[in-house]
């Protein structure tokens, strides 16, 4: 049975959009609320700090790394009330259920992930996500290009786009990565030769 005020949101969008910053903001705005909040990453995830959320900004918030969704799942204290997790894109599909029960049983789940990969393909458990939710809190960046309202991450390896065929999960920030918008995004389609990016 479920108990009253659980809820899923899910925060989306591409890189640079504020993802991260708006899961803070609502796990600072539960604290301060007194509410039991606990606040959890990927592992994976290590690009700025082991064991915080930090923004592309630098404004960080502590978090509990683990390295799966079995993990995440026995770190979460029985009397939760908010639960947020970052980076959740890097989760396999399970985390659908987990964040699910925990909403069934009346805790407030706040998700922060990519909904695209750099193909602009749906990335990982993020539809699942999205369509379990109940609340999408679609946001945008600004294209790094031309300084549009851009939706998609544009991988660039050496100073070129990314190709489709690329391995999906490349941890990095600008030195690999920019928002862009849909006239301005790139990315390598066809075969591709050998020894050549």
């Amino acid at each position: 049975m479920s108990r009253a005020g659980g809820s899923l949101v899910v925060i989306c969008g591409s890189m640079y959009a504020g993802k991260s910053e708006e899961l803070i903001r609502r796990a600072r705005r539960a604290l301060y609320a007194r509410k039991r909040v606990h606040v959890f990453k990927p592992r994976i995830d290590s690009r700025y700090d082991e064991s915080m959320v930090v923004t592309h900004m630098g404004v960080r918030h502590e978090a509990i790394a683990v390295p799966g969704v079995d993990e995440l799942a026995q770190a979460i204290p029985k009397d939760a009330d908010v639960v947020c997790i970052e980076e959740v894109q890097f989760f396999d599909q399970r985390i659908i259920d987990l964040c699910v029960s925990l909403a069934d049983r009346g805790v407030e789940v706040i998700c922060a992930g990519l909904d695209q990969d750099f193909g602009r393909r749906p990335f990982g458990p993020m539809p699942g996500l999205l369509c379990a939710a109940d609340e999408v809190v679609k946001l945008r960046a600004i294209c790094m290009k031309c300084g549009r309202p851009a939706s998609h991450t544009y991988r660039q390896i050496d100073g070129g786009p990314a190709h489709i065929n690329d391995p999906i999960i490349l941890i990095g920030a600008v030195e690999s990565y920019e928002a862009r918008c849909r006239g301005c995004f790139q990315i390598l389609r066809g075969k591709k030769r050998s020894g050549v990016r």
